[in-house]
C-alpha cells in the first residue's frame, strides 16, 4: 500500500515539474498561445494586430526582466482586461468553466457504464430448454404433413 502511494507520488511530481518550470521560465511562444489580442480577439500567435506586436514585445521584454508566467499575465490583465486571456482564470464564476466540462464527462461515464450493465443483464443467455421440443407450441397436422411431403422430395 505505501510502495503504490509512493509510486504515485513520484508519477505525480515527474508532470508537475514541468509545469513549474514553465512557470518560472515561460518563453514567448507559449504564452503567444494562451493570451488573446484584444482587438481581433484571435490567439496572438494568429495575430497581426499592432496592438499583438506590442503585446509581444511587451511580454519579451517581461521575459527577459525574469518574470513568471503568472506575473507577465497579471501585468497585461491589469492594462487589457480578462479578456487578453485565452482561458479564464480558474477562481470565482470562472471556475464553472473548468468544472462543468469535466463533471458533464463524469457523469456521462457513469451513465454509460449504468446503461451498460442494464444492457448486458437483460439479455440472459439461451438455456437448454428453450430449443426443446416441449418448449415449442404443436405444428398443425395439416402443415407438418405438407413439410413432410416437401422433404420426402428432397431424399434421395
Amino acid at each position: 500500500m505505501i510502495a503504490r502511494t509512493l509510486a504515485a507520488a513520484l508519477v505525480a511530481l515527474v508532470f508537475v515539474a514541468p509545469g513549474l518550470a514553465s512557470e518560472e521560465k515561460p518563453t514567448l511562444a507559449e504564452l503567444e498561445g494562451e493570451l488573446y489580442c484584444p482587438t481581433c480577439q484571435q490567439l496572438l500567435a494568429l495575430s497581426n494586430a499592432p496592438i499583438a506586436s506590442r503585446i509581444r514585445a511587451f511580454v519579451s521584454a517581461r521575459i527577459a526582466a525574469g518574470d513568471t508566467k503568472s506575473e507577465i499575465k497579471d501585468k497585461l490583465v491589469a492594462e487589457f482586461g480578462e479578456g487578453v486571456l485565452a482561458a479564464p482564470p480558474a477562481r470565482g464564476f470562472n471556475l464553472l468553466a473548468w468544472v462543468l466540462p469535466i463533471a458533464a464527462a463524469l457523469l456521462s461515464l457513469v451513465v454509460l457504464g449504468v446503461l451498460a450493465r442494464r444492457w448486458t443483464q437483460r439479455r440472459a443467455p439461451p438455456t437448454s430448454s428453450d430449443f426443446s421440443q416441449s418448449a415449442r407450441p404443436p405444428l398443425d397436422p395439416d402443415l407438418e404433413r405438407r413439410i413432410d411431403e416437401e422433404l420426402a422430395r428432397f431424399e434421395l
